[in-house]
């Protein structure tokens, strides 16, 4: 069998996705737009090794399978891909005929991490983050545009640019935590520094934020300098565990929980429950499954592998229930998947724009890599298989006082990019 024959049985010919190999055989190229190519035997055994995404994003990765067009157009054409239509005969036909390829098992590419020790345990969590942060502050400054915020923005109109979604998104958590001059904020998990910076010169606040990357705090500290703030912002190379200050006004966790771990939601939120003053609130921005339908991690899948390993996500209500048992009364609930979407679309945009730098500067497979998951993810958002929520609670008073008006008013009253 021709490894094209094969290609056909499983991805229909209305998917209008070409494929070629590297036995000549070839299928559906005539006016595609979108071709994947099977360029040398180690990838074919890549894919019939693990035939799922593992499989495919080795080969991906190691460049023996080339995407010939828009990866994320590619990606979209191909999934979700049912195979009802692949009867068990055929099925039974390709797993004989791909059977030594499967079991040649070629060592994958050096990207793919698989970490040791205790899960969650400070050493592997920050282990975790230095694979995935630590890549380049140049290369993530390429797709991330000159905010360096790396999580989802908020965009008050479709066409609305990267910078001014980011923006708004970190506008829109110091209203949401009611920041006013001479506060203190705790951001946990603060990357490059973003919510801090703006939180300190709009809203007059002094704020630490911690980050396990040496690289973002490096940043982040640089950048804090350079702006003259040294004396009310800080960001610290450290994991959100050894704060020793307490009594904040307000702490704001932007894309921590993820790296997080089910098992550790209630320390999590009960430690930061811990750092707040009565009256105080804490805004929690997460990504989520849709529901507990699935696992929240798995071991195998690209994203464990190659982009965020131990990362785990859960339902919505989950992460409100742990939110809520450590002592916060949930004030306000909203999901933003379609604004991650579109910060998605706006990185990969950013990543092809500058990819012969990023590959100069990250090497081709880590290029490889980021283009594939946030491809995918992007994706992931759109088909709601994925979402983005925005947590809002209140540490209450002794006597039940929560210190909020009887309705909020998130208007915006900074004009942008002020």
């Amino acid at each position: 069998m021709k490894i094209a024959d094969a290609f056909a049985m499983v991805v229909p010919a209305e998917r209008q996705v070409g494929f070629k190999a590297y036995d000549g055989s070839s299928v559906g190229l005539d006016g595609a737009d979108v071709v994947m190519e099977l360029k040398n035997p180690r990838g074919l055994q890549f894919i019939a090794g693990s035939p799922n995404q593992l499989g495919l994003a080795r080969a991906y990765v190691s460049g023996d399978l080339e995407i010939h067009g828009n990866a994320y157009e590619a990606l979209r054409r191909l999934y979700p891909l049912p195979l009802d239509h692949v009867s068990w005969s055929d099925r039974a036909k390709l797993a004989k005929e791909f059977a030594k390829p499967a079991l040649a098992r070629p060592t994958p590419p050096a990207q793919e991490r698989q970490l040791k020790g205790g899960r969650h345990s400070k050493g592997r969590d920050a282990e975790a983050i230095e694979h995935h942060y630590d890549v380049s502050n140049r290369f993530y400054s390429w797709v991330l545009g000159p905010t360096m915020a790396y999580t989802c923005a908020v965009f008050t109109r479709p066409d609305a640019s990267l910078e001014e979604a980011q923006e708004e998104k970190f506008d829109l958590v110091c209203r949401k935590l009611d920041l006013k001059p001479g506060m203190r904020l705790l951001d946990v998990g603060c990357g490059w520094g973003g919510m801090v910076l703006h939180a300190v010169k709009h809203y007059g606040v002094t704020a630490i934020g911690a980050t396990l990357s040496k690289q973002q705090a490096q940043w982040a500290q640089q950048a804090i300098s350079e702006q003259g703030l040294g004396d009310r912002a800080e960001v610290r190379y450290s994991d959100y565990r050894d704060v020793r200050e307490d009594n904040f006004d307000a702490v704001s966790s932007i894309g921590l929980t993820e790296h997080i771990g089910r098992a550790q939601y209630a320390s999590y939120f009960s430690f930061l429950q811990g750092k707040l003053r009565p009256g105080g609130r804490m805004l929690n921005h997460t990504i989520t499954r849709p529901d507990n339908s699935e696992p929240s991690h798995y071991k195998r899948s690209f994203i464990n592998r190659y982009v965020f390993p131990d990362g785990e996500l859960s339902s919505p209500g989950l992460v409100m229930n742990a939110f809520n048992d450590a002592g916060f009364e949930i004030r306000h609930e909203e999901n933003l998947r379609e604004h991650y979407a579109l910060t998605l679309a706006q990185w990969c945009n950013n990543l092809e724009d500058n990819w012969d730098a990023a590959v100069a500067e990250a090497g081709l497979p880590t290029a490889r890599v980021w283009r594939l998951y946030m491809a995918a993810s992007r994706l992931g958002f759109e088909l709601n298989t994925i979402q983005l929520h925005q947590f809002l609670g209140v540490k209450l008073h002794d006597n039940g006082k929560a210190d909020v008006p009887l309705r909020f008013d998130w208007t915006r009253r900074l004009p942008l990019g002020e």
